[in-house]
């Protein structure tokens, strides 16, 4: 049963200094309750490391440890059960777990903060939580890359038209356009494991800027924490957020990722392309015109892009003029990473789903790969293998082009006598050359859109992944 038992110590931890309560807008304005208490595991992980800590130098009592946990269990329990007793004078979620556990064990639940600020205690739970939430993150960039080569592998034999400047180019597999996405976000997992080891440093043990004056084994707490080592600089450590900037960086570049497939997706399901068709579960419709079925994941994801880029240009902004260490302003941090990883988070969930059910409308693709004069730079590379020299050969490659739009000509619709009559360079064998799957298989060197070199990356890849 929740103890709803008024505490007799309810007024703020430092209000002892002050003659005047705070005024109701100034609680109002400076809370971060709404936003931090989803720290609320971290914060209690990190003090129960921080009592065994006090335990081993003698601060506490093997008892007073153990009440302690006690207490902290329940709080999470309460917590988790959405029974924990908020109070007007939390001011976040560390100092209300600090309440309502002398509430719950009495005055020993005081001395928990001994050795201990709020500025160390912060800079930890929010290292814990950004550990935590972007391993989670990794694992869901995983089932998205999954994604991609699992229809990678179902289309292997379909080729497309590859663009430059959004115009078609060359014809590729694919597969090879689905892969680059693949090795996007393996970049972008990358970044996230360099942070994560950039981060492996505990704060605690910094105290409010200077350190501690109790013997505290903070390599002890360390490994209880599983981080790899301490912090060097107690000023630096309370101050630091480059981490979350870091994070934010990385997650800015992993949503400008998707941002740029979601653009794909809305051209290639487009009338105008009729490339692929989106799963129906994750478009609308039209209140006024029966039609349309509406790209809605794509555009929000490509929405959303700017909103976590906000976030990084904002905390950029509130530190460039931050001195050293500590300062208010730095409550900021959390609702900015919050919402990006919550949006970046979503977004690669949602556009999963979106990539296990996509549709590819092969025949269109096919007959796109082969349109036009997409052809045309296998004309040039002829001429290149006949001893012309490659700016020569552009020139003539070009003329032809130009002949064929002067007589609605496709390239693949020409004779030898076409040809010749552009240049006598061209020979019979030069009608040999217009075909995709030639074009394609002819780029077989490593990183091209050769069958072969698709599928060789393709297992590398999975096994990657696996």
């Amino acid at each position: 049963m929740t103890n709803k038992k008024k505490s007799p110590k309810a007024e703020k931890a430092w209000s002892g200094r002050f003659r005047a309560k705070t005024h109701r807008l100034m609680d109002a304005f400076s809370s971060s309750l709404a936003v931090d208490r989803r720290m609320y595991k971290q914060d209690i992980q990190g003090s129960i490391a921080h009592s065994k800590g006090l335990e081993q130098a003698g601060v506490l009592t093997p008892q007073e440890t153990k009440a302690i946990i006690r207490g902290l269990e329940q709080i999470r329990a309460e917590i988790e059960k959405d029974r924990f007793p908020f109070a007007p004078t939390d001011e976040d979620i560390h100092m209300a777990i600090e309440r309502r556990l002398t509430e719950l064990i009495g005055p020993v639940g005081g001395k928990l903060h001994t050795g201990r600020s709020r500025n160390d205690q912060v800079a930890l739970d929010l290292r814990l939580y950004l550990r935590d939430a972007l391993g989670a993150l990794v694992k869901t960039a995983r089932q998205f890359q999954q994604a991609l080569l699992d229809q990678a592998r179902r289309h292997l034999d379909v080729a497309m038209p590859g663009y430059t400047h959004l115009q078609r180019a060359q014809p590729v597999l694919l597969a090879h356009h689905l892969l680059a996405y693949v090795e996007m976000t393996e970049r972008d997992k990358g970044r996230v494991r360099d942070l994560l080891a950039r981060m492996d440093e505990m704060p605690l043990g910094s105290g409010a800027l200077a350190g501690t004056n109790y013997p505290v084994d903070r390599t002890y707490v360390a490994q209880l924490l599983g981080f790899a080592g301490v912090t060097q600089n107690s000023l630096d450590a309370v101050s630091d957020r480059d981490f979350v900037i870091e994070a934010l960086a990385a997650l800015s570049i992993l949503i400008m990722h998707l941002s740029r497939l979601s653009e794909e997706l809305i051209l290639w399901s487009s009338q105008e392309f009729r490339f692929v068709e989106l799963p129906d579960a994750f478009c609308t419709g039209s209140s006024m015109m029966p039609q349309k079925k509406n790209p809605d994941v794509p555009e929000l994801v490509r929405g959303k892009t700017g909103r976590v880029y906000g976030h990084l240009m904002a905390l950029l902004t509130t530190l460039k003029g931050l001195p050293l260490s500590y300062n208010r302003d730095l409550q900021e941090d959390k609702e900015a990473l919050f919402d990006a990883l919550d949006q970046v988070s979503a977004s690669l969930e949602i556009v999963t789903k979106v990539m296990q059910g996509l549709s590819v409308n092969r025949e269109t693709l096919g007959k796109a790969a082969g349109a036009g004069y997409i052809l045309a730079t296998e004309l040039a590379d002829y001429l290149t293998g006949k001893n012309v020299p490659f700016r020569e050969a552009h020139a003539i490659t070009g003329r032809l082009v130009r002949w064929c739009l002067d007589h609605k000509k496709d390239l693949r619709d020409l004779t030898l006598a076409d040809l010749r009559g552009i240049s006598t360079k061209f020979e019979k064998d030069a009608l040999d050359v217009l075909t995709v799957e030639g074009a394609i298989e002819r780029r077989s060197q490593i990183g091209g859109t050769a069958r072969k070199r698709v599928e060789v990356r393709l297992k590398a890849l999975e096994k990657v992944l696996a």
